[in-house]
């Protein structure tokens, strides 16, 4: 079994699987709010993506204070709190990563489907990668069971079948991760996410890498 790292950005980098169109009318500034995620993720580094981290989460409350706690928008105010916490790391991370977890919860109670899974998707991410009791709520039994059900409502997706790949490798099971690798591998691209679908098949190939080091 592989040691957890949860503040290491390279195994924390959360995800945008909203397509333009499952963007509802009643939050319609969402995907602007993904694209300055994107880029914050993957382009900013140290003080300025802190700052730019928080600034979404400002916007993210916004959205959900005018959608009146839209699923959807609970899930982007989750992932952009999540985002703060990998970036910041240490102990500090922590109350940004009990935040995403209550405000996925609420998203999930609303509409367990929201956006393909991505809530669960998120909060399974989580449960792995933060710390079990006493420091934190980390549980790699519930991460389990959140992965499979995401993957029971998007069982093509590639984010969903990443995240678990990953999981299924920390967790010491090469097989396994490698049948749910491919199937990310092969996950079709989404045309309104270029920059992510790019990254996220840079982790991909790199994840590929460390599974061929354990043939």
């Amino acid at each position: 079994m592989q040691k957890k790292n949860f503040f290491s950005p390279f195994l924390f980098i959360l995800l945008t699987t909203l397509s333009i169109f499952t963007v509802h009318a009643s939050t319609p500034d969402l995907l602007p709010l993904q694209h300055a995620w994107a880029k914050t993720n993957y382009e900013l580094e140290g003080e300025a993506q802190l700052e730019a981290f928080s600034a979404l989460i400002a916007q993210a409350k916004v959205l959900v204070e005018q959608s009146e706690n839209s699923a959807e928008a609970l899930t982007w105010l989750a992932i952009s709190q999540s985002s703060t916490a990998s970036a910041k790391g240490g102990l500090g991370a922590l109350d940004f990563a009990e935040s995403a977890k209550e405000n996925l919860e609420r998203a999930i109670e609303k509409e367990e489907t929201v956006l393909e899974g991505t809530a669960l998707t998120v909060l399974a991410a989580l449960y792995h990668k933060v710390p079990g009791w006493p420091v934190s709520f980390g549980s790699d039994k519930k991460a389990e069971k959140l992965f499979k059900r995401a993957l029971e409502i998007n069982p093509h997706g590639m984010d969903q079948n990443f995240f678990y790949a990953e999981y299924l490798f920390d967790e010491g099971e090469y097989k396994e991760a490698q049948a749910f690798l491919t199937r990310a591998q092969n996950a079709p691209e989404k045309a309104n996410r270029p920059l992510a679908d790019k990254k996220r098949r840079e982790e991909i190939v790199a994840l590929q890498a460390r599974l061929d080091t354990k043939a």
